[in-house]
Formats: structure tokens, C-alpha cells, sequence
């Protein structure tokens, strides 16, 4: 466990998928959540859809927007229907904004911007759990 990390975070039960093409944004995003919360990393929404089954789905859903950019918006909202319960945060670099602001208009609950800082990332999955130490869910201008 690393040094900060809140033992009650680390075992209310709770799971993510980190889902993108991208294996390093991946890590990155397993390594800053996993002492937290129980993370795994998928490279396609095919192996999420896999894994995600009967007690093993996500409460949260992290998505790189290559994935929307190769399946379309409406991905977002397949991914709503296969997952209810799940809350979904996309991953977007400053350059991807109009990208990113479809993807919240079609649905996603919010978005983590590249560069990915892990005091960020976690507060903002904190915010979309409802747990302490999350920050308002407030954005303002696009992304």
C-alpha cells in the first residue's frame, strides 16, 4: 500500500475498468488507483464487456476517447445500457475537447484531462463514487 492511502478506500469493494488502446495511459491510470481501489486494465471494450459480468462489473468505467473515436458516440450509451449502474469517466487530452464534450452531451458523467496527475485522478473517481475527499463535479467552459 502506498504512503496517503486511506485504508477504508482501499476495501469498501468497489472496481474500475480502465478501458484504451493506449497500454501506457493504462498503467498509469492502474497505478494511481489501484492501492484504492480494485483496478483493471482492458485494452478494448470487448474484454471489459468479457470481464464485466454478473458480480465482477465496474462501478466505474474509464474510457480513452480512441475508443469512442473508433466505435463512435454511441458508444457511450451501449456502454450505459450494459453497464447501469456503472458511472463512466473519459480520458482527454486538451486537443480532444470537442471529442470530449460529445462524449459528456451523449452521457458520460465526466472527464479526467491529460496530463493525469494521481492527486486528480483519484479525487475525481472519489467525486463520481461519492466518497470523501472528492472535489464538486463542476466544469465549466468545455472540458
Amino acid at each position: 500500500m502506498q504512503i496517503g492511502v486511506e485504508t477504508a478506500k482501499a476495501v469498501d469493494q468497489r472496481r474500475i475498468f480502465v478501458v484504451d488502446e493506449d497500454e501506457i495511459t493504462r498503467a498509469a491510470l492502474q497505478f494511481m488507483l489501484h492501492d484504492e481501489i480494485e483496478t483493471h486494465e482492458l485494452g478494448s471494450l470487448e474484454e471489459a464487456y468479457a470481464k464485466g459480468q454478473d458480480w465482477l462489473e465496474p462501478d466505474v468505467l474509464i474510457l480513452g476517447l480512441s475508443i469512442v473515436r473508433a466505435k463512435g458516440i454511441g458508444v457511450i450509451g451501449e456502454i450505459a445500457a450494459r453497464y447501469p449502474r456503472a458511472r463512466t469517466l473519459i480520458v482527454a487530452a486538451p486537443e480532444e475537447e470537442e471529442l470530449g464534450i460529445a462524449a459528456l452531451k451523449a452521457g458520460a458523467h465526466g472527464a479526467l484531462i491529460k496530463p493525469l496527475r494521481m492527486e486528480a485522478v483519484r479525487q475525481k473517481v472519489d467525486t463520481i463514487l461519492g466518497r470523501a475527499g472528492g472535489a464538486p463535479l463542476i466544469q465549466l467552459g468545455g472540458l
